[in-house]
């Protein structure tokens, strides 16, 4: 079976986590954020911001981890996946801190390519900061131009999702992949 690809992406505090717990609770399969996993993991080994600390080091465990996401997907037998952020986020963010990575991160964008990338701008009204997600509204836009940025150079068609309330977000995705 061919299995979709679709990417929720967006900057911090868009809304992605809680439409993906919405396509949970219907019952679809979702592959959640792997960041927070990623952060958690490093406090319990003492780094507190991993980050901020050893930005290239974080970067490499996401990029390890979203690429099995894609290969898990892969392999699923529905004919759907939601990914929580897709590979190309790595590079926005690292495009967004100033740093430089390995041609592989490149690489590895082009050869995992996603069917749909549905993006969520930032949306003052819902934004929240807590102790993994450090940046501020302002910085959450500049995040959000270089996801676009950087979807758009691996070539992909991006999907705005309008504000609303969970549930009309995530209709709005279901009916245009026509899985009502």
């Amino acid at each position: 079976m061919n299995t979709k690809k679709v990417v929720i992406a967006g900057g911090p505090g868009t809304g992605k986590t809680s439409i993906i717990a919405h396509l949970k609770s219907l019952e679809y399969t979702c592959y959640d954020e792997i960041s927070r996993q990623v952060t958690l993991q490093a406090r319990k080994d003492g780094i507190e911001q991993l980050f901020l600390t050893e930005p290239l080091l974080f970067s490499e465990k996401l990029l390890e981890g979203r690429k099995q996401q894609f290969l898990d997907a892969e392999k699923e037998t529905k004919n759907v996946v939601f990914l929580d952020r897709g590979l190309p986020d790595v590079l926005a963010y690292m495009d967004y801190i100033g740093d430089t990575y390995p041609k592989h991160f490149i690489t590895t964008c082009d050869t995992h390519q996603y069917d749909y990338i549905f993006i969520l701008e930032p949306w003052q009204e819902i934004f929240t900061s807590d102790s993994e997600r450090y940046e501020s509204f302002e910085e959450a836009i500049k995040i959000h131009h270089h996801l676009l940025n950087t979807y758009k150079r691996f070539g992909y068609k991006l999907i705005d999702v309008p504000f609303g309330s969970i549930e009309n977000r995530t209709d709005f995705i279901l009916d245009l992949l026509n899985l009502q």
